[in-house]
């Protein structure tokens, strides 16, 4: 599987900037994701308000309740309950967009300031979550201090 070297994010060129693989009880292989970036930026600070995308591409076959029940779990781990309120609308909207994956789909978060993150199955957009702070959020599951996988942020956040 190849990622593209460069992305447009709503006319900001993105560059690959690291690629992870996420495995599951250490021997099954999930999927492997890429992290794009504006080129010469710090991945240290991709939880801020820079444009950034986050694509996927998986092995295995997933419903969509199964990739929102994920992403829910993640998030309650991860954010306090005053700031999971305020992003609980957001994130039903967001988990509302979600479709079934095969193995080889892939998904793409792409977060552009000022406009929000959008998702798109397979390279087509499926809709966008406005807000700064949901991006940080939803991103943070992947990136952030207690991330969904910490070898995979490592992997992600240092050219991996």
């Amino acid at each position: 599987m190849t990622f593209a070297e460069r992305v447009d994010a709503g006319g900001t060129e993105l560059a690959l900037s690291g690629l992870g693989l996420l495995r599951y009880r250490v021997v099954f292989k999930a999927y492997v994701a890429a992290l794009y970036l504006e080129p010469g930026s710090d991945p240290e600070r991709v939880l801020e308000d820079v444009p950034k995308r986050l694509e996927i591409e998986y092995f295995w076959s997933i419903s969509a309740e199964d990739i929102a029940r994920a992403g829910d779990e993640l998030l309650r781990r991860n954010l306090d309950d005053e700031t999971w309120q305020s992003l609980a609308d957001r994130v039903a909207r967001l988990n509302a967009l979600y479709r079934d994956i095969e193995p080889g789909d892939r998904y793409a978060l792409t977060y552009v300031p000022g406009r929000g993150t959008e998702l798109a199955k397979n390279g087509t957009p499926l809709g966008t979550v406005p807000g700064a702070d949901f991006a940080e959020a939803y991103f943070g599951i992947w990136l952030g201090e207690q991330p969904l996988d910490a070898s995979l942020a490592r992997q992600l956040l240092s050219g991996g």
